[in-house]
């Protein structure tokens, strides 16, 4: 029987240099036992950095990292408790998915027949229950993987690490394997680092996103928080495509601020909204096209691109070119065409200017 035992995480001012550059200044963080939590955030951001720090690949240049409330800063990667699974899978190509499973046991000292069946355990955890004899050539991507996962979970360690885990995987695949990350995870109850740039795999999988810039942590929730709340257009921008767009913020009626946008007045939901001015970051699924002489926002449509299940548009504004996702309109209006703009309730965030 696998039995996890999920450990906390917590970087106390952390800092890593490689010569003259500075990856990481000053990172704290704490991650509960058993949440899955992402580290998210374009190339260069250094949740990488974190990540094999947290792994024992990479040492702190000041700080110290905790887990499961012991000081394992200056551990080798061996003595730290914790498993990863790699981008590249690392599978041993002449070993069957039995033997590579079982190869972190038998190292550890576990007999060789424990080490299989704890093996075969495994397997069978992520769907892989009969294949063991396959070689890693003879199983798609997705199933050499799970083998990964399988070998990475058998050896019960206090964190689970995935780097970028999904990327050589196609489009669909992607979505069903960090569909089975995240039940697997939800049933064994382990504590996941899990490090990618995609938002939408984030999203996915995560109680908690903690979102990275210049090596420091730019938000940190829950992965709707940060989707309908971004603390700045870097945040918006990031989290799903925003347009960013200039406005004033002249009143507030409870948990709403009126904002003020080439004229137009919206509401927009806000606890804590100051006069002056500010900055929308609105989805472009959130904006309304209506014809032309209404009331809104005027426009004319530059680009248009019927792609089925929606139309996506590039609109001229006052405010700026805005890009539109419509998914209720069936056929797509033409460029040139004068539009007038109305934002939704949903999808609207009203950030620092």
């Amino acid at each position: 029987m696998i039995n996890v035992k999920p450990g906390s995480v917590v970087f106390e001012n952390v800092s890593k240099t490689f010569g003259a550059f500075t990856a990481i200044p000053d990172l704290s963080l704490t991650i509960e036992p058993g949440t899955l939590v992402t580290l998210l955030g374009p190339s260069g951001c250094g949740k990488t950095t974190t990540l094999r720090m947290l792994a024992g690949l990479e040492h702190p240049t000041s700080g110290r990292i905790l887990i499961g409330g012991k000081d394992v800063t200056m551990l080798p990667a061996n003595e730290r408790d914790v498993s990863m699974v790699f981008q590249s899978y690392a599978l041993f190509p002449h070993m069957s998915a039995l033997d590579n499973v079982a190869y972190g046991l038998q190292s550890s000292g576990l007999r060789k027949a424990e080490a299989r069946e704890k093996a075969e355990e495994g397997l069978k955890l992520v769907g892989l229950a009969g294949m063991g004899h396959r070689l890693p050539a003879e199983l798609s991507g997705g199933q050499q993987q799970r083998v990964a996962v399988a070998r990475a979970l058998v050896l019960e360690p206090q964190v689970l690490l995935l780097d970028e885990p999904l990327s050589n995987l196609d489009a669909r695949l992607r979505r069903r394997v960090r569909t089975e990350i995240r039940d697997l995870q939800q049933r064994l109850g382990f504590t996941a680092v899990y490090v990618t740039h995609d938002q939408d795999e984030a999203l996915a999988v995560s109680d908690r996103i903690i979102v990275m810039k210049d090596g420091a942590i730019a938000q940190a929730g829950a992965p709707r928080d940060l989707y309908e709340f971004p603390a700045s257009a870097f945040i918006a921008d990031f989290m799903g495509e925003a347009n960013v767009i200039a406005c004033e913020v002249v009143g507030q009626e409870g948990e709403e601020a009126l904002v003020r946008v080439a004229g137009v007045d919206h509401r927009v939901a806000s606890r804590h909204a100051r006069p002056g001015s500010a900055k929308l970051a609105v989805r472009p699924g959130s904006i309304r096209i209506g014809a032309s002489g209404g009331p809104g926002i005027p426009g004319r449509i530059l680009h248009s691109a019927y792609l089925g299940g929606h139309v996506e548009y590039e609109v001229e504004t006052a405010v700026g070119t805005l890009f539109i996702v419509d998914h209720d309109m069936t056929e797509g209006l033409p460029a040139a065409t004068d539009v007038t703009l109305d934002l939704k309730k949903r999808g609207i965030a009203l950030i620092a200017a």
